[in-house]
C-alpha cells in the first residue's frame, strides 16, 4: 500500500505528534537563513522549498525575511488543494526536478526530512536538478541509518550518511554541516575550514 500524505498524515505527525515543534522550526528555519545570507554576502531574497508538505517553513521564514519569495512543491494533492493558492504550494515528486525548472536559483533550497523516504532510482534523477536550482545554500535534512531519530519510521529507507554524502557531493554541493550545502555555483570559492 503507497504511503499518503493526506490530512490524517499531517495531523498525526505535524499537529498532535509535533514533530520537533514551533520553536525547533523556527531555529532551523533562523540557521538556513543565516547560513545562507553569511555565504550571500547579502539579505535572502528567494526560498525553493521541494517536499515541502503543506508549506511549514513559510510563515517562520516570512517572519525573518518578510520580502522574501517562498515557493514550494509537493507529491501531497491534499496540501496542494488544501493551502496551495494561500502558501504558493505547487504538486511535484521529487523526480520531477529532473527537468522541472520553475525559478531562477534560489538563495536557499530547502528539502527537510523528505530523501530518507525516496528510492534511490528517484533520488538520483531529482538531485542535478536541485544542484542546479540552488544559487546559495541548500538546507538538505536528512536522517541516516546511523542516526537515533524519531518520528514517522513508515518508508524510512535507513542508509548510511555517507551515501547522501556521496550523492550531495556527486552533484557539486559542498558540506557546511548541519543539513545545510554550498551550492555549486557558491561551494569552489569557499576557505578550507568553511567547508565540513
Amino acid at each position: 500500500m503507497e504511503k499518503r500524505y493526506d490530512q490524517d498524515y499531517f495531523d498525526r505527525w505535524y499537529r498532535r505528534g509535533g514533530i520537533g515543534g514551533r520553536q525547533r522550526l523556527a531555529r532551523k528555519v533562523a540557521l538556513a537563513v543565516a547560513t545562507a545570507e553569511y555565504h550571500l554576502e547579502r539579505p535572502l531574497r528567494t526560498v525553493l522549498d521541494i517536499g515541502c508538505g503543506e508549506g511549514a517553513w513559510r510563515a517562520p521564514l516570512l517572519k525573518l525575511r518578510p520580502d522574501a519569495h517562498y515557493i514550494g512543491f509537493d507529491s501531497s494533492a491534499y496540501a496542494v488543494e488544501r493551502h496551495g493558492v494561500r502558501r504558493n504550494l505547487h504538486h511535484a515528486r521529487f523526480a520531477d526536478f529532473a527537468e522541472l525548472r520553475p525559478c531562477p536559483p534560489a538563495d536557499l533550497l530547502v528539502c527537510s526530512d523528505v530523501l530518507h523516504y525516496l528510492q534511490a532510482r528517484e533520488i538520483g534523477r531529482g538531485l542535478p536538478g536541485l544542484a542546479e536550482l540552488c544559487g546559495g545554500v541548500a538546507f538538505l535534512e536528512t536522517f541516516a541509518r546511523e542516526d537515533a531519530a524519531e518520528g514517522d519510521e513508515d518508508g524510512f529507507i535507513g542508509r548510511p550518511g555517507a551515501f547522501y554524502r556521496r550523492r550531495f557531493e556527486g552533484v557539486g554541493f559542498g558540506a557546511l554541516g548541519s543539513h545545510c550545502w554550498l551550492s555549486p555555483a557558491l561551494a569552489p570559492g569557499a576557505t578550507a575550514l568553511e567547508l565540513a
